[in-house]
């Protein structure tokens, strides 16, 4: 309700459009507004930048990417929003999880270039790490054990191992890091485009349903031309 309240009071309401490929990703946000704003509403729907994630330094690629959409930010800011009034960014999931939205209103405001005063409210979303546990029923870690949250780069890279009593939640993997790591008496439980009604669940052993989810994840992706999945890995013998 609160976030309800917060569509309805907005002058001005902000999504980043990433294309025709991806465009039912604005349209869900559209989707919402027209169920929960009573009356009529601004919507301003901006070409994202393309992340080029090819050069020699990771994190140079995304410094650059990041500049990018503070300087649209800035101008949307700057441009969009009247005096007085107020704009909200309509980001998708939990802006606490590997979301940089806060991030770039920071930048705007220590730039000091836009001539407003800015009061930052965040209202957080449902995370695709809450859907997912919801989803699959499951809690994410064992009974007084931690629960690491980590990208498919860095699983990939051997810097998250899923041992006894330390699950490991995996975002942001492209490239089916999960089947890099040693399957033994690991669980995967995974799931794509979730809370949404194209939703997919699998779960098993991961040495059984690895090559499962590889291919369903190729096919989804074929067939919608994008794909956000977050999957939850355990290792059997854990307490729980």
């Amino acid at each position: 309700m609160q976030a309800v309240r917060a569509l309805n009071d907005a002058d001005v309401l902000f999504v980043m459009d990433k294309g025709a490929d991806r465009a039912d990703l604005v349209q869900v946000r559209q989707d919402i507004c027209d169920r929960y704003i009573a009356g009529p509403y601004r919507l301003v729907a901006t070409p994202d930048p393309p992340r080029v994630l090819d050069g020699p330094s990771y994190e140079d690629d995304v410094r650059a990417w990041h500049q990018q959409r503070v300087d649209i930010y800035q101008r949307l800011v700057a441009t969009e929003v009247p005096d007085g009034g107020s704009g909200a960014f309509l980001v998708w999931g939990d802006p606490s999880l590997y979301d940089s939205t806060l991030r770039f209103v920071d930048e705007i405001v220590a730039q000091g270039a836009v001539d407003v005063e800015v009061d930052v409210e965040v209202i957080p979303g449902i995370s695709a790490v809450q859907a997912l546990a919801a989803r699959h029923r499951v809690t994410l870690h064992g009974v007084g054990e931690p629960v690491r949250i980590t990208t498919g780069r860095r699983l990939a890279a051997g810097d998250d191992a899923v041992g006894p009593g330390s699950d490991v939640v995996v975002m942001l993997d492209g490239r089916c890091a999960f089947t890099s790591i040693d399957p033994t008496d690991v669980d995967i439980f995974w799931g794509a485009y979730l809370g949404t009604d194209d939703e997919i669940l699998v779960s098993g052993p991961l040495a059984e349903v690895a090559d499962d989810i590889v291919r369903i994840r190729a096919e989804a992706k074929d067939a919608k031309g994008w794909m956000f999945d977050t999957y939850l890995l355990r290792r059997r013998g854990a307490a729980s």
